[in-house]
């Protein structure tokens, strides 16, 4: 696992934070995302893991907010993902960036982190975001698809 640096091809077209084909997922302390990322390699997870701490989030993902909320029209969710990011962190939440590789499923990678904390995980995809834990006071699906852009068929 290495640090979190953030870079261009983390972010979307307006700068937002969106690390297209990869799991950003949120655990309450740093054993907590490293026990997850120990359970990934386990599990036969491929892709990279980076960590993040919460000031790092703070610092570098929230940071990319500042063009999200500019006056130009917004027809996704990821400034929305964002603020939720930012508020696990600002409650000291650690993240986990988890590359996905070909032969990676998010079934086995929710039952890789999920029993190790983690407090919600969003796959970034190609114009959608999926939410992959779902939080304790929602009784909904397991898994809930935002979409994230007009485009999306």
């Amino acid at each position: 696992m290495k640090p979190l640096v953030l870079d261009s091809s983390m972010t979307n077209m307006g700068g937002t934070f969106y690390p297209t084909g990869h799991v950003f997922a949120l655990f309450p302390d740093e054993d907590c995302v490293r026990q997850a990322a120990t359970a990934l390699q386990a599990a036969g997870h491929q892709g990279d893991t980076a960590y993040a701490s919460p000031e790092v989030i703070l610092q570098e993902i929230v940071h990319t907010l500042g063009t999200a909320d500019a006056p130009l029209p917004s027809v996704g969710a990821e400034g929305d993902m964002v603020r939720r990011i930012a508020d696990l962190a600002g409650k000291g939440h650690h993240g986990l960036l988890i590359a996905m590789a070909d032969k990676d499923h998010t079934d086995t990678l929710v039952d890789a982190i999920a029993p190790e904390g983690a407090v919600t995980a969003f796959y970034y995809r190609t114009f959608i975001i999926e939410d992959l834990i779902s939080q304790p006071a929602d009784d909904g699906p397991q898994s809930v698809v935002v979409g994230t852009h007009a485009a999306e068929g």
